[in-house]
């Protein structure tokens, strides 16, 4: 690893393994570029070797790196951070480990890049996608697990293994909520949709009436892999480049739109489940434009006449 430090030693068979399978997830679920995956390879494989128990690794042992990285350039850090950061956040989502200890990874102060924006458009050619499918007759029971993942994507901002991880009681016919235990162990409110209800409410007379999950497959739930290629062929069919389209990037949708309609931020980051304010603050740059002209026609100001230069 770049920044010196003592002799390395090989990589743990635990640790290569849970490496394969992050990076098999982020080629999957994310689209991940190999160059990407390379670089993520290096990174975790060198934390590894260094930190001896990466899968294991506690606040203290990451905060080691932080000496061993100190030479590299701001870029080079933040993308070994962000490897590892995303490591962590895996483990967790997939319950190998009952934390996420990346808090004390070091944050090099770059810019967060904007996330990918689906028109409203776009969003209107997915669902007229789906309404076409669900006025066939009969109606595939496929199509109508179709309708109700992506009502509950888009319509409630759920992450991908939020969604599919759902029980099958999650959602009441009489209840417009649900209470989800996400990142870190969190719980969080989320309201959902009439459409949403309507859509599960379709879809649970298929749902096996033993079964414990509300998208059952096989002897499991649906794995986020599966949903990621469902919404990327989803994409294709309504003639969107399916490279733009994730279960995560329905999720920033639900976020920038709901903005765009005048959503307070302290809200949508509840029903995000952000810890943090400055993460659900990036949508407010996706939405600059239109806080720029409501402060130009709404502001007392506008009516007086500009100061002479």
């Amino acid at each position: 690893m770049s920044g010196g430090g003592a002799e390395a030693a090989p990589v743990s068979a635990r640790d290569a393994t849970m490496i394969d399978r992050y990076l098999a997830m982020l080629a999957a679920e994310r689209g991940a570029t190999r160059n990407t995956l390379l670089a993520y390879r290096n990174d975790l494989t060198d934390a590894a070797r260094h930190l001896r128990a990466l899968t294991d690794a506690t606040q203290v042992s990451l905060g080691e790196l932080g000496g061993l990285w100190a030479e590299l350039s701001p870029a080079s850090l933040a993308r070994k951070a962000s490897a590892l950061r995303g490591f962590f956040a895996f483990l967790e989502a997939e319950s190998i480990r009952p934390d996420n200890p990346s808090d004390a990874l070091p944050r090099p102060s770059l810019r967060r890049p904007l996330p990918k924006v689906l028109s409203h458009r776009d969003v209107d050619a997915i669902f007229a996608v789906i309404d076409a499918r669900l006025a066939r007759t009969p109606v595939n029971p496929l199509d109508l697990r179709l309708s109700a993942l992506i009502e509950l994507l888009y319509g409630s901002g759920l992450r991908a293994s939020e969604l599919v991880s759902l029980p099958a009681r999650a959602l009441a016919t009489d209840r417009p909520f649900l209470i989800l235990r996400g990142k870190g162990g969190r719980e969080r409110l989320v309201p959902i949709s009439d459409r949403a209800r309507a859509a599960v409410a379709a879809w649970r007379p298929h749902v096996p009436t033993e079964g414990p999950w509300l998208f059952p497959s096989g002897k499991a739930h649906l794995s986020r892999v599966r949903l990621f290629q469902i919404v990327r062929a989803l994409a294709a069919e309504a003639g969107i480049d399916p490279l733009r389209v994730s279960p995560h990037v329905l999720r920033h949708a639900f976020a920038t739109h709901l903005l765009e309609g005048g959503a307070d931020l302290r809200a949508l980051q509840a029903m995000l489940g952000h810890a943090d304010i400055a993460t659900t603050q990036i949508y407010t740059h996706v939405d600059a434009e239109r806080l720029v002209a409501l402060v130009n026609a709404r502001h007392p100001l506008v009516d007086l006449a500009p100061r002479a230069s």
